[in-house]
């Protein structure tokens, strides 16, 4: 079968030796969506024999995620405009599903007629396989990121949650202060025992003090019959108070004697009960100003202020956004069982250049809105809040300096994990040491002046 290719200035067998020096995979189709050419790297990624796959619908040999709704060639022919580096899924012949970045344009004849379209497409499993190991790298109990901000925290998180001290945590509306309390109890040696939440600025004074301390039955109309307080529920575990700025004066008194003493009294009891629980406090508010502006209790303050941690807002932790929204791509596909995988590179750019007054949470609530209105594959900038379509999206980084930049990290981390050994590096990569060494210089990582050859630094 001639194909369409041959309209060039090419002659076949230059036209043959070019297509088998692409390393991507390149196919193109006819009117009919029949498969006209398919190169050496198109059989070498698909599994598929050239013989078997010309001929056939590119839906049937390719099978990617956005073939029967979204096909990115029949948007190229139909519109006219090309599709450039959009990352989807494909299975191969052997059913293993492979991450591939496509491209496409158009075919024309001499005359200018569009006779069909061409797609290339790169593999990215290693790629993949690269993000994979940053995310493991970036993530710390539950908790994504990779700003040196919160590498401070992350570093003496351990120790923090191996002690029984108070911990008071600042930041911001939506900047994950519970989640960054639930780490601490789940890394401490109370993490078998309940985790307890209580946001104090949602309840109204009586009601929170009945909710910390719990009642006897009688002890106000009402009062039926004996309820627990948060204190018992979270015996030997944590108690989460968030938006601790919020308790009255009054409650202050009663939690300082909590804290200090491990001791209380459910409300109409006359019997002291012990509380063996560990105390995590929140708040986005400067809880000396309050204290100054006495609003807030100065021993309860200085009884809290035992070790602090300050989360940073979304804004000056830029760096993590691209890791936060992949993070919530894959919790949103998992919990709306949508196939969505990517954003389109508008879209990326708006959610780059956004300061985020919400932070992670209002992020989140981002991707969740797209997810509703993005029936599969490819988020665009209609899904979005409509808020968000105005906004002038700014430059989204390019995806070949993204994959570079993962490689880079990557590859200097797993070489210094193996002491600089490039054999055991490449064999934990999954290529060949050439390939890697390659890549070494590729991206310029600096070797430290040892034998990358042995197991372990040598000596000058």
């Amino acid at each position: 079968m001639k194909s369409p290719f041959l309209e060039s200035n090419l002659s076949p067998d230059r036209f043959e030796i070019v297509l088998k020096s692409i390393s991507d995979g390149v196919f193109s189709v006819d009117d009919h969506w029949n498969l006209t050419c398919f190169n050496d790297a198109a059989v070498s990624i698909m599994g598929i024999p050239r013989d078997q796959a010309l001929g056939r619908k590119c839906y049937e040999i390719l099978r990617t995620n956005i073939c029967k709704q979204a096909c990115a060639l029949r948007y190229t022919v139909e519109t006219g405009k090309p599709v450039i580096n959009l990352v989807v899924n494909t299975v191969n012949a052997q059913n293993k599903t492979i991450p591939i970045s496509i491209s496409t344009a158009l075919l024309k004849d001499k005359n200018g007629k569009i006779i069909g379209g061409v797609e290339t497409f790169r593999d990215l499993s290693l790629v993949e396989h690269l993000r994979k190991e940053i995310t493991k790298q970036y993530s710390f109990a539950d908790i994504v990121s990779k700003s040196p901000l919160m590498e401070q925290i992350f570093s003496v998180l351990p120790t923090i949650a191996f002690s029984d001290s108070t911990v008071l945590i600042y930041g911001e509306s939506g900047t994950g202060k519970e989640l960054l309390a639930r780490a601490i109890h789940n890394l401490s040696n109370r993490q078998k025992f309940p985790f307890v939440i209580v946001n104090c600025g949602t309840l109204p004074d009586t009601l929170l003090e009945s909710e910390l301390f719990g009642y006897k039955a009688g002890a106000f109309t009402g009062a039926v019959r004996d309820k627990p307080g948060k204190f018992t529920i979270a015996e030997k575990g944590t108690i989460f108070l968030d938006e601790i700025s919020e308790i009255p004066l009054a409650l202050q008194v009663k939690l300082l004697r909590v804290i200090q003493e491990k001791t209380y009294e459910p409300l109409g009891d006359v019997k002291t009960k012990k509380a063996d629980v560990r105390f995590i406090v929140a708040t986005n508010r400067r809880l000396l100003e309050q204290v100054k502006k006495d609003l807030f209790r100065e021993d309860l303050y200085y009884r809290l202020n035992i070790i602090r941690l300050e989360l940073p807002p979304l804004r000056k932790r830029s760096e993590d956004i691209p890791l936060l929204i992949e993070h919530f791509i894959s919790k949103f596909s998992a919990l709306m069982g949508k196939d969505i995988n990517s954003l389109s590179s508008d879209v990326i750019g708006i959610l780059l250049n956004y300061d985020y007054p919400g932070n992670i949470r209002e992020l989140q609530n981002i991707i969740e809105h797209a997810f509703v209105l993005c029936p599969s594959g490819v988020i665009l900038k209609e899904h979005i809040p409509f808020a968000f379509q105005e906004i002038e999206s700014g430059p989204a980084a390019d995806l070949g300096s993204r994959v570079a930049h993962f490689e880079t990290q990557v590859i200097r981390e797993i070489l210094k994990k193996h002491n600089w050994n490039r054999l055991q590096a490449a064999k934990e990569l999954g290529i060949h040491k050439t390939t890697l060494f390659k890549k070494i210089h590729k991206h310029g990582i600096a070797l430290p002046n040892i034998d990358g050859r042995t197991s372990s630094p040598q000596k000058k």
